[in-house]
This record gives C-alpha cells, sequence and structure tokens, in this order.
C-alpha cells in the first residue's frame, strides 16, 4: 500500500494556538481590569472587543490548520480523503481508470479523474514538488 498525504504548513498546533490564546488574553484582562480599577472603565470595552475579534481570528486559523489531503494506492483500489474545515470526504475508484489531469489555468492544483468525476488535489503541496509527486502518482496508476 502506497500512501500520500498532503497537509497545512501550520505553524502552530491547536493545542499551541490554544496556549497562547490563553496568555494573550490573560494579559489583555489584566491590563483592561487595572484601567478599570483606576477609573478608566472604557478600556474594559475596547479589550472585550480586541478579545472577541481575537477569538475569532483563532478559531478560524484552528478550524483549518489540521486539513490534509490523503491518496492511498492498494493494488487496484484508489481511495482518496479530503478533511477540510472539520469535513471529512471519501472517494474509491478503479486505479486502473484514473487519469491524473493538470488544468491550465490553475497551476497549483491537479486533478484525478475517473466514472466522470475529477477531484482536485494539490493545495497543500509546494509548488516545487508538484512535478515529483505527479510522476509518482502516475507512474503506479494502472
Amino acid at each position: 500500500m502506497k500512501i500520500w498525504r498532503m497537509q497545512r504548513n501550520c505553524s502552530l498546533t491547536p493545542k499551541q494556538l490554544f496556549q497562547f490564546y490563553a496568555v494573550l488574553v490573560f494579559f489583555s484582562l489584566l491590563v483592561g481590569i487595572g484601567f478599570l480599577i483606576a477609573g478608566v472603565w472604557v478600556i474594559i470595552i475596547f479589550t472585550c472587543i480586541e478579545l472577541c475579534a481575537l477569538t475569532l481570528g483563532f478559531l478560524i486559523y484552528a478550524r483549518h490548520a489540521l486539513d490534509y489531503e490523503e491518496i492511498q494506492l492498494d493494488g487496484t483500489v484508489l481511495k482518496i480523503t479530503k478533511f477540510i474545515g472539520s469535513k471529512t470526504k471519501t472517494y474509491e475508484f478503479n486505479s486502473r481508470w484514473t487519469q491524473v489531469l493538470l488544468p491550465g489555468d490553475k497551476p497549483k492544483i491537479f486533478v484525478l479523474s475517473s466514472e466522470n468525476i475529477n477531484i482536485e488535489l494539490g493545495q497543500f503541496v509546494r509548488q516545487d514538488q508538484m512535478p515529483q509527486l505527479i510522476s509518482e502518482i502516475k507512474s503506479r496508476l494502472g
């Protein structure tokens, strides 16, 4: 069985992101409460707005941090799994009937086509690694 796994290159895992977020929230609230005690109550409003925007941005980042695309080839069974934004889609094809297509208008992706179904892949692969990946997949298909 041959497996190709393509995933995002994220600098922080969701756990590290949560730890960083907790430290940011702590210090922002510390400053906001300090101003509130000093009698400047308007700062706590801006602290809450800041934390809401920060939370939204971090949630969006964390939702897509674990996205991946995976191609498994086991004999004549080609299994493609796409995990994007907590949604998993899985496709199974006969590898002998599957083709690799290169769309001219989108150079960052390639398409696996079989049985009138086209699946776009390669959004997480670096541009310089794409030709090697495509040639390796082509050589293993029927």
